[in-house]
């Protein structure tokens, strides 16, 4: 009895010693980077008022919410919104619309601001690299509105893209009055409006690698082409693979604002996602509860989605996020 007691006593000391020792290192560490916690405390801030403290309001997508009766008072129905979903009539069309536009815009968006940030890594005369990252920077800070506006006035059957068309011999079309052609639209007005921005960060990837590594290669005898292929291409793989994973993890979060300045009755059938859907169901016909299912919904898939790949990269290539 003796013994036990003695050896509880023990385990009890050792994890009060741990604790202290941890709350002196923690103490040491607030101490020693107080500056750059200080720095970094408005943006915990931000997300903490922003982004945990709302996250209760989940609750009101297994409830039946009432403005008046407020999130608990409203009463309780369990997973009937989710029943509602995924029965609805619209549920798949709008999901493989959804999975459909990401998908596209990774395929052919992902890779562009990698190439873009290739192609003025190789450019050596100043002014001119300078020119080309401004006018391609210059699309990301225009209003959505105005570009979405540009987007309608180029598509148009008199605009730039079908006078394009027609002077390759092809036919006018007002092409969004078609289904066919709203993805392609929406993927390369977005390629256009972010391929000069999504660059700035393997541009500051690409100035990292050491100069010296180029300078062996050529001593060597390789050419530019095989610099690229190894030394820049595997300086910048994990930078490549990190924002690969971000952007897997946003596979569902197809943004509802350019969709509906763009979409009209013709086009609902290719351009109705999950995100417009939500808009009309929340907004327009305040089913809150509802909407915040389909949102909870989005987040699991985007969730899973985002450990997969995290998991994957770190067993095929070393490289993840966590």
């Amino acid at each position: 009895m003796h013994e036990i007691l003695a050896e509880k006593h023990s385990v009890i000391d050792r994890r009060r010693n741990q604790e202290e020792r941890f709350l002196r290192r923690l103490a040491k560490d607030l101490k020693k980077f107080r500056v750059y916690y200080i720095l970094a405390l408005p943006a915990i801030i931000y997300y903490f008022i922003f982004s945990y403290k709302p996250m209760y309001g989940a609750i009101i997508a297994f409830k039946d919410f009432k403005p008046m009766k407020g999130i608990w008072a409203s009463p309780w129905v369990g997973l009937e919104h989710f029943h509602t979903l995924f029965h609805s009539a619209f549920f798949w069309d709008i999901l493989i619309n959804t999975l459909k536009i990401s998908l596209y815009s990774i395929i052919f968006g992902f890779p562009a601001p990698i190439i873009l940030a290739l192609l003025l890594n190789e450019v050596r005369h100043t002014f001119l690299k300078r020119t080309v990252q401004s006018l391609t920077y210059i699309p990301h800070f225009i209003s959505l509105v105005v570009i979405c506006g540009l987007i309608k006035a180029f598509s148009e059957s008199d605009g730039l893209i079908n006078d394009l068309i027609a002077w390759f011999g092809g036919e006018r079309v007002s092409m969004l009055l078609w289904p066919e052609y709203f993805r392609t639209l929406y993927v390369s007005s977005g390629i256009w409006q972010e391929v000069g921005w999504g660059s700035i960060i393997y541009i500051a990837a690409l100035a990292a690698i050491d100069v010296e590594q180029y300078e062996a290669a050529r001593i060597d005898g390789a050419g530019r082409f095989k610099q690229l292929l190894h030394i820049t291409l595997p300086g910048i793989k994990s930078t490549i693979i990190i924002m690969l994973i971000l952007r897997l993890g946003h596979v569902m979060g197809v943004g509802y604002e350019k969709i509906i300045l763009l979409y009209n009755p013709n086009t609902f059938s290719t351009a109705d996602v999950i995100s417009t859907y939500v808009y009309r169901k929340g907004v327009l016909e305040f089913s809150y509860s509802f909407s915040a299912a389909v949102g909870i919904f989005n987040s699991v898939i985007d969730f899973t989605i985002l450990i997969l790949a995290n998991w994957l990269a770190k067993r095929w290539n070393e490289t993840s996020l966590w």
